[in-house]
C-alpha cells in the first residue's frame, strides 16, 4: 500500500496550526500536594465505573500492588488480653509478610458468643499513633466508645509507630521506586492484611465493615475503601480536599495522584454509605460547598445520594468528642440498623498503654522478625495470585505495566500538518508529539531515536528504511529533539503527580501508534535504536494491539541498574521488568 502525505491526511482529525496546543502542557502545569485541582464531573454511570476501574488499578499500581500478591492465611499472635467494665481489649501482632509484623489493639464487647459488626480505625500522624489520647484526638476513646455501642474495633500502627518498627516511616530511594515499595504500599497492603485477619474471626460479621480515621488515617481510610469492596461504608476524618492531598511519606507514591485528587478517590466508595467529616481550621474547610457536591454527584450516578453525607464543624483539625459522636450515629444507622440520636462518647479516663501495646516502647526488636533489608528482600519476592488463564495472565501484566508506565492507548489523536512536520496530541490532553513524515509503500515504520528526528535520519536504520521506500514516521518524543523544553521539575513528591521524562515517551510512542493506526490497515513496525529500544519495547507491551518491534536489547539484562540508568520508570520491575514486557511483544527482532 502507498501512503502519499495526501492519502495520509485524508478524513482525520485535522488541526490547524492555530488550534495545535501552544506548548505541551507536561512542561507547564506540574501538580503538587497543594495544587487546588478542579474537580472533574461525570455525565454517566458508566463513564464512572470505567474511570473508577482505571483509578483502582492506578493506586494498587502505584503502591506496588500489581499485580496482586498472593494472600496465605494470616497468622497472629495474641499477646495480650485485658478485661475491662463492659469490654475486651486484645493487643496483637500479625504478620503481613513472611517476617514482617504489625502491632494491633482490638476492642470488642465482652460476648464472644455473637458475629459483631467491624469497625477498623488506621490512626494519624499524631505522636503516639494508635494510642494516642488527647482531647482532640484519641484512638482508644473511639475504640472503647465502639465497642461498648456493640462493635468489634480495631487500630493497628503505621510503619514506624509503637510496635511496627521494622521499617521506618519514611523510607525508600531508587531502587525501592523501581519495585514499588514504599510506606503508602506497605500501609495499604497491612490494611488489606488487617481486614483478612478481623473477617477470619468467628465474632466478626463480614457484611458490616466500616473504616473511619483522621487525617493521615482519613488518607488510609479512603485508599482502603477504594481498592477493597470489603468495606462496607466509611467515615474519613478532617482530609478530603481539592487544595492538599497529605504530604507524608505514607500518603504519597509516584503515580498515585497521575490525574486525579484525593476527592475522587473518596468517591470511588460509591455507592456504599459515606459520612465526609470536614472543619473549618485546616484544608477541609470548603468541603459543604466544594469537595462533598462533587463526591455528592458520584453517588447521584446511582440516585444513592441519601447515602452520603458531610458532617461539617467550628473547630482545629481532629478526632475530638463532637466529630466521634457524629460517626457513632452514621455507623449506627448504617451498622446496627437503629436511627437512635443519642449515641454519646463516654468519658474514659486514664488509659493504660502498656494494655494496648504489644511491647513496650523501648523493647528491642526479636530476632525473628526481620531487618528492612530483609523486609525489602520479601517484598520484591512476593509471589502474584494465581491467574485463570494464559489470557487472563496477559491482561494482568499488560494492566500492571500500563498502570507503572501511567500511560493509556489514545481514543482519539488530533494532527495539525505544519508542511513537512506534523503535531499530533491526544484530543482533551493538551500534549504534543512533533513528527514527520515520509511517505512511501509497504508496512509503515516508526522509527525511535534518543535525539529524535535530527538523531534518526543520521542512522544507518534510516538509510535501509529510506532504500526500502517504506513509509517512515519520526516521533520527537518527549524532551527529545524539537520537544525539548524548559521545564520545572523536582519536588519531593514530584512523582506522585508526574510522570518520569521515559514514561512520558512511552506515552508518546502509543500516541503516534495510534494515529497511524488509524489512517492505514498495516501494522506499524516500531524501530528503536539504542536507549529508545526501551521505549520501543514497553510501548508494544503496553498496547493493547499488537505490534512488531525492531529493538537491539543484547546491552541490556533488565537488571536495576539498566532501569536507572536508562529507563526510570518508578515500579516498573514490580510490573515484570523488561523480561515480562518481551513476552508481551508478538514478535521482537534485533535488527532490521
Amino acid at each position: 500500500m502507498g501512503l502519499t502525505r495526501r492519502s495520509l491526511l485524508s478524513g482525520l482529525l485535522l488541526w490547524h496550526p492555530r488550534h495545535a496546543p501552544a506548548q505541551d502542557i507536561r512542561n507547564t502545569e506540574l501538580a503538587h500536594p497543594k495544587t487546588h485541582f478542579t474537580l472533574r464531573a461525570y455525565s454517566s454511570r458508566r463513564e464512572w465505573e470505567r474511570r473508577r476501574l482505571q483509578l483502582r488499578r492506578q493506586i494498587l499500581g502505584a503502591a506496588g500492588l500489581l499485580p496482586f500478591p498472593e494472600r496465605p492465611p494470616i497468622k497472629v499472635e495474641l499477646v495480650k488480653r485485658n478485661r475491662n467494665d463492659g469490654y475486651c481489649t486484645e493487643a496483637i501482632l500479625l504478620e503481613t509478610l513472611p517476617g514482617f509484623w504489625v502491632g494491633g489493639t482490638i476492642y470488642r464487647p465482652l460476648d464472644s458468643t455473637q458475629r459483631w459488626p467491624v469497625v477498623l480505625i488506621p490512626h494519624g500522624h499524631w505522636k503516639h499513633g494508635r494510642v494516642e489520647h488527647l482531647p482532640s484526638y484519641s484512638v482508644p476513646a473511639l475504640g472503647i466508645n465502639l465497642a461498648l455501642q456493640g462493635y468489634i474495633a480495631f487500630a493497628w500502627d503505621m510503619l514506624g509507630y509503637n510496635d511496627t518498627r521494622q521499617t521506618s516511616h519514611d523510607f525508600g530511594g531508587w531502587k525501592e521506586q523501581l519495585w514499588g515499595f514504599n510506606p503508602l504500599g506497605l500501609q495499604l497492603w497491612n490494611s488489606m492484611r488487617v481486614l483478612d485477619y478481623v473477617l477470619s474471626r468467628p465474632d466478626t460479621d463480614g457484611k458490616r465493615v466500616a473504616c473511619t480515621g483522621a487525617s493521615g488515617g482519613a488518607t488510609q481510610t479512603i485508599l482502603l475503601t477504594a481498592v477493597d469492596n470489603r468495606i462496607t461504608c466509611a467515615a474519613p476524618v478532617n482530609m478530603v480536599s481539592a487544595m492538599y492531598q497529605g504530604a507524608d511519606p505514607c500518603e504519597e507514591a509516584p503515580n498515585l495522584r497521575l490525574g486525579t485528587n484525593n476527592v475522587e478517590i473518596a468517591a470511588m466508595a460509591a455507592p456504599r454509605p459515606m459520612l465526609m467529616v470536614s472543619c473549618t481550621g485546616d484544608w477541609t474547610r470548603n468541603t459543604p460547598m466544594i469537595e462533598f457536591p462533587s463526591v455528592r454527584a458520584v453517588y447521584s450516578l446511582f440516585d444513592r445520594t441519601d447515602l452520603v453525607q458531610n458532617a461539617h464543624f467550628e473547630a482545629e483539625h481532629n478526632y475530638d468528642k463532637h466529630t466521634r459522636e457524629a460517626v457513632y450515629r452514621f455507623l449506627g444507622r448504617h451498622l446496627l440498623n437503629t436511627e437512635e440520636r443519642s449515641f454519646q462518647d463516654q468519658e474514659i479516663g486514664n488509659v493504660s498503654t502498656n494494655d494496648l501495646l504489644a511491647r513496650t516502647p523501648d523493647a528491642a526488636i526479636p530476632a525473628e522478625m526481620l531487618s528492612y533489608d530483609k523486609v525489602f528482600e520479601r517484598w520484591m519476592a512476593m509471589p502474584t495470585a494465581p491467574q485463570n488463564s494464559s489470557d487472563r495472565e496477559r491482561f494482568v501484566r499488560r494492566a500492571a505495566l500500563q498502570a507503572a508506565l501511567g500511560c493509556e492507548w489514545p481514543r482519539q489523536v488530533g494532527a495539525s500538518d505544519l508542511g513537512e512536520r506534523l503535531i499530533l496530541a491526544r484530543v482533551g490532553r493538551s500534549d504534543r508529539v512533533p513528527a514527520t513524515w515520509v511517505p512511501g509503500t509497504g508496512t509503515p515504520a516508526v522509527l525511535l531515536h534518543r535525539d529524535g528526528y535530527e538523531g534518526a535520519k543520521d542512522s544507518p536504520e534510516w538509510k535501509k528504511l529510506r532504500a526500502s521506500g517504506r513509509p517512515v514516521l519520526i516521533p520527537d518524543v518527549f524532551q527529545t529533539g524539537s520537544a525539548r523544553s524548559p521545564r520545572q521539575q523536582g519536588g519531593r513528591w514530584y512523582l506522585s503527580y508526574n510522570q518520569t521524562d521515559d514514561a512520558n515517551r512511552v506515552q508518546d510512542v502509543l500516541t503516534v501508534l495510534s494515529w497511524l493506526r488509524s489512517q492505514t490497515r498495516d501494522e506499524p513496525e516500531l524501530i528503536g535504536l539504542y536507549r529508545a529500544a526501551f521505549w520501543a519495547v514497553f510501548a508494544a507491551a503496553a498496547s493493547p494491539y499488537s505490534t512488531s518491534v525492531v529493538a537491539d536489547l543484547s546491552h541490556y539484562q533488565g537488571h536495576d541498574n539498566d532501569f536507572k540508568e536508562n529507563f526510570f520508570v518508578p515500579c516498573i520491575q514490580r510490573a515484570g521488568g523488561l523480561n515480562g514486557a518481551v513476552r508481551l511483544i508478538r514478535k521482537l527482532r534485533s535488527s532490521l
